[in-house]
């Protein structure tokens, strides 16, 4: 049986609702910033460790959970994961110093990889190739919904209950998915089990025997980066003079983030049409534009900004994720985990790195910072990835 076979019952909603819970938590405390540096007195680089921490785990296990995830199935991991950050995303809201609240965000971040790189590599196994630009689509569509539910909801919860509450309201949600994945997630293709126990490799081979997808690791990099560094960043800006906006309102500006969710299936259309490169300069000039559109010192150039930046950010993940999946034909986990780490090492980076340029420069510093790993990264790309377009033949998976 082949997987276009099936296209007519592709489990797209479950996959979407994956990607939420991938991206409900983990960013969840970029509106919080402000609030958390004025409750625990605690520098701008100290609060956004709540950012850092998940980040760092996620990019230190990545590939060990992908390589689990290959030998135990991508639906087991997908759902296990998928409680268990719930469960410590409740036990965040215990914390009672900024020490321990990030020791439950770094595990959260352990608990995130098992969702993400899972349900990348299970639509590479369960859609056609030529639909496989769509269906990441369909799942990056889940991420921007999630990231921007997970940080309007904690900043919501926060200005009018406590930060805590967030964490707990956070969780309720986070556990809804896991419900409903485990009831409505159906398992891969039954050839695969028997796939991944043949297969071999290592992080260390994938790495010297596929030059491409050493590539897509670089530009994951510079994508997640760019995302980290806008969204933490502006947050900062935004509250301080002349626009001091309150937490619930820095909450409500990733709103933005539905943009990107109305223009990312278009955009895996394009990608299946046009190929990966045409799609990954696109998605870097936007939000290269995007990003100097901020420096425009009116709250509604910025707004659009960072519309135009979370757009191609997510446009961009679409591309590198689809992509994993044309380059890669065994131990797609382990390849998704191993991007993961350099897409979340980046974005720990991106937490950390731009604090230097903002003593310095301000915002102004941070933007420049961000349009050369963008440059870096669509350098990378264009000079690293194949020109052709993707294949579109099917696939005998069982």
């Amino acid at each position: 049986m082949t997987r276009a076979a099936t296209a007519g019952r592709l489990p797209t909603f479950p996959v979407v609702l994956a990607g939420a819970a991938a991206f409900l938590n983990i960013y969840s405390t970029q509106p919080l910033l402000p609030l958390l540096t004025r409750t625990f007195g605690a520098s701008t680089f100290e609060a956004g460790l709540t950012i850092t921490a998940p980040t760092v785990a996620v990019a230190i296990f990545a590939p060990f959970i992908g390589r689990l995830a290959d030998r135990l199935g991508f639906r087991r991991v997908i759902i296990l994961s998928a409680w268990t950050l719930a469960v410590t995303t409740a036990l965040a809201a215990t914390a009672s110093t900024l020490p321990q609240l990030v020791f439950w965000r770094f595990l959260q971040g352990v608990a995130t990889p098992g969702i993400f790189a899972s349900t990348v590599a299970y639509v590479h196994e369960v859609w056609p190739p030529s639909h496989a630009g769509r269906a990441t689509a369909a799942y990056m569509t889940g991420t921007i919904l999630g990231g921007f539910t997970g940080r309007a909801v904690s900043g919501l919860m926060a200005a009018d209950v406590s930060w805590q509450a967030a964490f707990v309201a956070l969780a309720i949600l986070t556990g809804g998915v896991a419900a409903v994945l485990t009831m409505w997630l159906p398992r891969e293709p039954t050839g695969h089990a028997a796939h991944a126990a043949r297969a071999g490799g290592g992080s260390i081979g994938h790495l010297v025997r596929n030059r491409r997808l050493l590539a897509t690791c670089g530009v994951g990099f510079s994508v997640l980066f760019t995302q980290v560094a806008m969204f933490t960043y502006v947050t900062f800006q935004l509250a301080a003079p002349p626009y001091s906006m309150s937490t619930v309102a820095l909450g409500w500006l990733f709103v933005v983030y539905l943009v990107g969710a109305v223009v990312t299936p278009f955009a895996g259309h394009w990608i299946d049409r046009y190929g990966h490169r045409t799609g990954i300069a696109s998605a870097m000039a936007i939000g290269g534009a995007g990003a100097l559109l901020t420096l425009v010192p009116w709250l509604p150039a910025i707004v659009a900004g960072l519309a135009l930046c979370a757009t191609g950010v997510f446009t961009a993940q679409a591309t590198t994720s689809s992509y994993i999946g044309a380059v890669t034909t065994s131990d797609r986990a382990l390849a998704v985990g191993m991007y993961s780490t350099f897409y979340y090492a980046g974005g720990s980076t991106g937490g950390a790195l731009p604090s230097l340029f903002w003593k310095s420069g301000g915002w102004t510093a941070c933007v420049a910072l961000v349009v050369v790993v963008q440059a870096v990264g669509v350098a990378i790309a264009l000079t690293q990835w194949s020109a052709s377009r993707p294949h579109h033949d099917e696939v005998v998976v069982s």
